[in-house]
Order: structure tokens, then C-alpha cells, then sequence
């Protein structure tokens, strides 16, 4: 992933400075300029918080000021474009949610519109559906119908009730009728770019409305398009791993009399780094055909003692009346940043079509923790 430097280190934040001055050649722009020389040691967010309210510190008064100055620099020579765009949406929003009148409101959402073909403008949307969330939606649905697909993404990503990295909007976790026409206006876009956004969006709401996602995965399976299957594929994916009947019954998995033999872990020994390897033999008894969705579970052992489970994808296979396959799979233990390994006993399970095996436990050793 690249780094805060990277993506809005100095050389940017000074062309944001230079876009900015050559709008506006009356206004020094001093709080921004130091704003600029300060991003070091900062992480991304910090760097677009400090720039964005530099901006607003440097151009005073009521939002009208603020936008007429973005307006300019996203038309002029040099452009607002790129990383630098993500301040100055920030900015907008900070500006017309303090303001919350309905016209600084629409006019920083006509703007965000506007920007987000060049950096997205779905995390300053974050401030102001808290703003004024009824609003704000009644905006995004009319993105939906936008011929811009950059428009269309910002309404289903910037009302994302988990969007990585945002503003938590609560009500969005809780409504999930807030957001669903939204997707059901765009399940079937002709972009792409749109309907990843949209298969992300419902897998965030499975999380808190599993049963008002379902509900719309049936739907639309009832009026699907050529890209449905992958959207409701990747929308429902947490629901599988969670190995629920319905999510697996509408993307087509079947088969009830399904055996796994032999399933066994390699090594019951595991030294940190390294990697636990298994392997199993799966057989459809039934007298039809089987899709089966293969996980397996690694319950991992947490500090106080517990397992904690997590799913991963196995692979998903046809069997025939009596046919029967041979699994197996590698998972490399190694350092990352989104967890932290304890030595002592865990387990693995195989899940088929939702149904868990008995895990059989492993031991992993060798791993220090830094104090």
C-alpha cells in the first residue's frame, strides 16, 4: 500500500498550494502554506484534516466564498486533480456542515459531485450525511441516476455503512433501508467501477440487516443482468463464510449428503513463521449433483486464552452423484499488521456449504512479540 508521503506528500500539497494561489492571486494562503512544510510524521488522514482546515482558516466567511474559490481552481490551469482533491472536498464539507443551511448543504454536495471523478469524494460525503442525513440521501439517490459513473460509485460507496477508512455515519448501520434502493437502482450498471462498490456496500450490510440483504439478493435474482452473479457472489460472501442456508441456496449451492473423509492437519506442529498444511476427500452420496462451497476455519488462539474463528475461501466445485475430490491447502503464518499470533494450541475445521467439520487442533510456537 503506498505510503502518506506517497499519495499527499509535499511536492503535492505545493501544487495544491500553487492551484489554489493561482485561483485566488488576492489571498496569501499563509495558514496553508504552513500547513504544507508540516505534513512529516503525519499519517494520511491527519494531512487531509491539517489541510483542510488551513483552507478553511485562509478563506474566512460564509461557504459561497469557499466554493467560488474551488470552482475556480477546478476549472483553471493548473487543475485540482488527484490526491489533492481529498482536502478541499474535506474542506467544502467542514464548511457547509457548520454553516447546515440547505444551500450551503446542496451547494458543497454539487461540488463534491463535480471532484469525485478525480479523487473520489466519498469520505467528505461522510460529513455531511451527518450533517444532515435525509438530505444528504435524498442527493444520493438521485446520483443513482446520474450518466456519470464516477456520480453513480459516490452514491453507493459514500453511503457504505463500513466504508474503510471514513466517518462513521450510525444511522447507516442501523437503516438499512436508507441505502438499499440506492444498490437496487445499480446492481445492474453497466460499470464496473459501480457495481464493486455496490457488491461491497450489501456485504456491509449483511454485517448488522442479513435478512434485508437477502431479501434484495432474491430480488434481484429474479431480474438479473449479465454481471448479478458476481455481485451477489461478492455481496454475499461474508454470509457464506458465515455459512448461512439462504445466501448459499441463492448463489446456487446444493447438496446435502455431502462426506468429508481423512480430513487431517499435515503437521500438528507449526514454528512461527511457517505453514500449516492440510488435506481432505470430499464425495456428493446424494442422487443429484452438488455445488458445494468449500471454507475452511482457523480458529485462532487469542491472549486471553479463547479462539477467535476466522473463514477463508477455499474453492467452490460440481460434483457428480458419487464423485469424489481431493483438497488440500497451505496457510503461511507470517507477521501482519491486522493480527497478532500467540503460541499454544489452535485449530482448523473444513466447512461445506456452511456445514463445519470437527476442527482438529495444531500447536504454534516461535512467535515473539516486540515490547
Amino acid at each position: 500500500m503506498p505510503t502518506a508521503d506517497e499519495l499527499l506528500g509535499d511536492q503535492v500539497a505545493l501544487r495544491l498550494l500553487e492551484s489554489l494561489r493561482a485561483a485566488a492571486p488576492a489571498v496569501r494562503f499563509t495558514t496553508l502554506e504552513n500547513a504544507c512544510g508540516g505534513l512529516t510524521g503525519q499519517a494520511l488522514r491527519e494531512r487531509v484534516d491539517a489541510l483542510a482546515d488551513a483552507l478553511i482558516a485562509d478563506v474566512p466567511g460564509e461557504f459561497d466564498a469557499l466554493a467560488g474559490l474551488v470552482s475556480t481552481a477546478r476549472d483553471q490551469t493548473p487543475q485540482l486533480d488527484g490526491w489533492m482533491v481529498w482536502p478541499v472536498s474535506v474542506a467544502l464539507a467542514k464548511r457547509a456542515a457548520s454553516e447546515a443551511s440547505p444551500q450551503a448543504l446542496d451547494g458543497a454536495l454539487d461540488l463534491l459531485a463535480s471532484l469525485t471523478s478525480r479523487l473520489s469524494s466519498e469520505f467528505a460525503l461522510r460529513i455531511l450525511l451527518r450533517a444532515d442525513l435525509p438530505r444528504v440521501l435524498s442527493t444520493a439517490h438521485a446520483w443513482a441516476g446520474s450518466p456519470d459513473p464516477h456520480i453513480r460509485r459516490l452514491a453507493s460507496e459514500g453511503t457504505r455503512p463500513y466504508l474503510p477508512w471514513a466517518l462513521r455515519v450510525p444511522e447507516l448501520t442501523t437503516r438499512p433501508e436508507h441505502t438499499l434502493p440506492i444498490l437496487d437502482a445499480l446492481y445492474n450498471d453497466e460499470s464496473e467501477y459501480v457495481r464493486r462498490s455496490v457488491a461491497n456496500h450489501l456485504n456491509d450490510l449483511s454485517r448488522h440487516a442479513p435478512e434485508a440483504v437477502l431479501q434484495a439478493a432474491a430480488r434481484w435474482s429474479e431480474a438479473p443482468g449479465e454481471s448479478t452473479a458476481w455481485v451477489l457472489r461478492h455481496g454475499l460472501r461474508t454470509l457464506v463464510k458465515q455459512g448461512n442456508a439462504q445466501a448459499l441456496a441463492l448463489l446456487g449451492y446444493s447438496g446435502t449428503d455431502l462426506v468429508v473423509e481423512d480430513f487431517e492437519v499435515l503437521s500438528v506442529d507449526v514454528t512461527f513463521p511457517g505453514t500449516l498444511g492440510f488435506s481432505a476427500r470430499i464425495r456428493n452420496d446424494g442422487m443429484e449433483t452438488a455445488r458445494i462451497a468449500l471454507d475452511y476455519v482457523l480458529y485462532h488462539l487469542r491472549a486471553n486464552g479463547t479462539q477467535s474463528p476466522k473463514t477463508f475461501k477455499l474453492t467452490s466445485r460440481t460434483l457428480a452423484p458419487g464423485q469424489e475430490i481431493q483438497v488440500s491447502r497451505e496457510h503461511k503464518f507470517r507477521e501482519i499488521t491486522t493480527r497478532r499470533y500467540y503460541n499454544g494450541v489452535h485449530a482448523v475445521a473444513l466447512q461445506v456449504n456452511g456445514l463445519q467439520t470437527q476442527p482438529v487442533p495444531f500447536r504454534l510456537s516461535g512467535v515473539t512479540h516486540e515490547k
